[in-house]
């Protein structure tokens, strides 16, 4: 059965909005837990602007189920890492202009700087994620640095306006999502997924997880965080 780790990112972008101290994203991490997440997950972004060290301080403690921090490769946050100690590291591609993570990671322009990151975050316990495409020469170079899983970066398929592109996009995450496992990867998969696009990965047992966020986030305005984690967590076990 697929697990779900839930994104409480856009929580703290509603706090910052105001520049107060609230809502808080670590007991949105509480309610996501007690509705039966599985994870949760944090980007910590260089500009911070959600996250903040603080909220991933606390996470660190409170976080009963896996703690997952999302970084850039950066040596600003790899020392930040490997003082924190999250369960996972998702290494992901980070700009300043961006709105959210708008790819993956390109090992093959960047492989011996993620090779050395990777690296260092496993010597310290640290199992690492790479956020990556649906393409297959990425993913065997994720499978060739030593990584311990991928997530496939499902946006392209999530923003499809067409059924053809989408049928497209979809049959792109059904190749990675086997190439991967093969080579011994666990994969995982996230960005863009909302209420109505997860049904579409029924009977795609090759992902072990769903990290999802900004659709949970938003029902939760309307229902509360617990409902809809539980609104999310049926849907994803129904896979």
């Amino acid at each position: 059965m697929a697990q779900l780790a839930v994104n409480v990112d856009h929580v703290a972008t509603l706090r910052q909005a105001r520049g107060v101290t609230y809502p808080e994203p670590v007991a949105a991490a509480i309610a996501a837990e007690t509705a039966g997440a599985d994870g949760i997950v944090v980007h910590l972004r260089g500009d911070r602007r959600h996250i903040n060290e603080r909220d991933v301080r606390l996470l660190r403690k409170i976080v009963q189920t896996k703690l997952i921090l999302e970084m850039a490769a950066s040596n600003e946050m790899l020392g930040i890492a490997l003082d924190i100690k999250p369960d996972i590291v998702t290494l992901v591609p980070e700009t300043k202009e961006e709105i959210s993570t708008e790819g993956g990671l390109d090992l093959i322009n960047h492989k011996n700087h993620i090779q050395e990151t990777v690296s260092t975050l496993k010597n310290a316990g640290i199992d690492v994620c790479i956020f990556i495409d649906p393409d297959l020469d990425q993913i065997k170079i994720a499978h060739k640095i030593d990584a311990d899983m991928i997530e496939i970066h499902t946006g392209a398929f999530c923003d499809a306006t067409t059924i053809a592109q989408k049928q497209k996009e979809f049959s792109k995450i059904v190749d990675a999502a086997k190439i991967g496992t093969k080579l011994n990867l666990e994969v995982n998969a996230g960005h863009g997924i909302c209420y109505n696009s997860i049904k579409a990965f029924k009977g795609l047992s090759e992902i072990k997880e769903f990290s999802i966020g900004h659709s949970i986030v938003a029902r939760s305005i309307l229902t509360g965080m617990e409902q809809a984690v539980r609104d999310m967590k049926k849907l994803v076990s129904a896979l």
